[in-house]
């Protein structure tokens, strides 16, 4: 067994330095958010169970209901918790050591000439994967505590910075082509993004991401079942949950609890099985119907839902966040959004304005509070 560190201090050199000096030690480390409030981190701590917890003033604090790992953990991770219940993520040396290994071989890294920049929070995989990926291929590494668009701006002009992990939202903020390569992590990428911009598709689950631009990483496999659920058998996978939980089968794969089809090796996802809408006998993926009104120039951001209504079920209800300038979308203009590319079932019934959504320190919208 070993002892399982938490680390709660901001993205920096010296975060690096202690995960490094932990793992020495044989440790496993639960990277928190070091802006969590107080009831928050209670709640993080209650779910990851670290047996210490070292703050930024570098103080080590024993933790009396923490739970240690098995040998060869290298970390506990918490979801993203956009459905508003994060879980711990189990992590061994030996996935985290594939991960960085695919995906850099997948990008063509060169660890003389090349350098990543994290600044997504190290608290979740898409910040902590930049990490561990420079660390495992001895890349050099540049680490922002937060974004920052003139920093990394300023980064890949002045320190040689080629790599960066973005966030469609922070992507929108800088020129891309100020760097070799973007990984670009979320829902809906950009349809008209440059090449350099590789859409990934992952989570805590897979160790980040595990396919690129629809096509998998080397070693990774993809199928679908009879459900049409997307299963992944990866090297990069997790152990298991933080409560002992391994949601994989007697086989190794993982069952996603998302919706997609393999055609020829290329993946399309089209939401997550327990955001489909079934309105009156027809099914809704909001991820399908999301993009279209997203691109009109009246909405900043939208999220499409299902109300409950006596007669259908449930209701396509689009909630949108209007940009600042100019009139807001009418419900009949969203329709026609839709209308123009699917069948007329998936076009909302109803509209609500919203002037922001409430997000995760990812910036993922938490759609559990729309």
């Amino acid at each position: 067994m070993t002892a399982v560190t938490a680390l709660a201090m901001p993205a920096s050199e010296r975060f690096v330095a202690m995960l490094e000096s932990e793992w020495a030690a044989g440790a496993a480390v639960a990277p928190i958010d070091d802006r969590l409030t107080k009831s928050e981190l209670a709640h993080v701590l209650k779910v990851l169970a670290p047996t210490s917890i070292i703050g930024s003033d570098g103080q080590r604090t024993a933790l009396a209901d923490g739970r240690p790992a098995e040998d060869g953990d290298a970390l506990v991770v918490a979801t993203s918790g956009s459905s508003g219940f994060p879980k711990g993520v189990v992590l061994t040396h030996e996935a985290v050591k594939a991960s960085a290994e695919l995906t850099s071989r997948r990008l063509g890294v060169n660890p003389g000439t090349d350098r990543w920049m994290c600044c997504l929070p190290i608290s979740h995989i898409g910040g902590l994967s930049v990490v561990t990926r420079a660390l495992h291929t001895g890349t050099p590494l540049s680490m922002l505590e937060r974004f920052d668009a003139d920093r990394v701006r300023d980064a890949a002009a002045n320190d040689g910075v080629t790599h960066i992990s973005l966030v469609t939202r922070a992507l929108q903020q800088v020129d891309p082509s100020i760097f070799t390569t973007v990984l670009l992590g979320g829902a809906a990428p950009p349809k008209d993004r440059p090449s350099n911009v590789i859409a990934t598709y992952g989570s805590t689950e897979t160790g980040s991401g595990v396919v690129y631009e629809r096509a998998a990483l080397d070693g990774v496999e993809m199928r679908i079942d009879e459900d049409g659920q997307l299963w992944v058998r990866s090297p990069t996978l997790l152990r298991c949950y933080r409560d002992g939980r391994d949601p994989k089968d007697s086989n190794g794969w993982y069952p996603t609890g998302d919706v997609g089809a393999i055609d020829s090796g290329v993946l399309s996802v089209s939401g997550r099985i327990g955001d489909v809408i079934v309105t009156g006998g027809e099914k809704v993926w909001p991820a399908r119907v999301e993009p279209l009104i997203r691109a009109m120039p009246s909405v900043a951001e939208v999220v499409v839902v299902g109300r409950d209504h006596h007669e259908w079920g449930h209701e396509v209800t689009a909630v949108v966040q209007p940009t600042k300038l100019g009139q807001p979308p009418t419900l009949e203009s969203v329709k026609d959004a839709v209308r123009a590319e699917l069948p007329a079932w998936w076009a909302p019934r109803r509209l609500e304005l919203v002037e922001a959504f409430h997000r995760t320190s990812l910036g993922k919208i938490e759609r559990h509070r729309v």
